[in-house]
C-alpha cells in the first residue's frame, strides 16, 4: 500500500510539466485541475505513487514533456484571471 502520491500538473498546449509535490490526499489538486479544464484551459494533471524508483521529483520525467518550473502558479493565476473575468461579466449581466 502507498502512502504518498506525486501531485504533477502538465501544460498540455506548451507540453511542459512540474512535479507540485506529494499528498496523502490528491483530491484538492484534482478538483482544481478540472477547473482549469472547465475554464478552458489545455491542462491534465498526474498522480502517481511514490516508489523507490521515484522517490525524489528529480528523477520523474514525462515523454514529450519539458519541466517547467513555476508552471503550477502560471496556470492558476491564469485560472483565477479567468474566473475574474467571468464574475465581472455576470456581475454586468444582473445590474442591466
Amino acid at each position: 500500500m502507498y502512502t504518498k502520491s506525486w501531485q504533477i500538473i502538465k501544460d498540455d498546449t506548451t507540453k511542459t510539466f512540474e512535479v507540485c509535490g506529494q499528498e496523502f490526499n490528491t483530491g484538492g489538486f484534482e478538483n482544481r485541475v478540472l477547473g482549469m479544464q472547465r475554464v478552458g484551459m489545455n491542462v491534465s494533471c498526474v498522480i502517481t505513487p511514490i516508489t523507490n524508483k521515484n522517490a525524489s521529483r528529480t528523477t520523474l520525467q514525462i515523454q514529450g514533456y519539458t519541466t517547467e518550473e513555476g508552471l503550477q502558479e502560471r496556470l492558476v493565476k491564469r485560472y483565477r484571471e479567468v474566473m475574474m473575468g467571468s464574475i465581472d461579466e455576470d456581475l454586468e449581466d444582473f445590474e442591466e
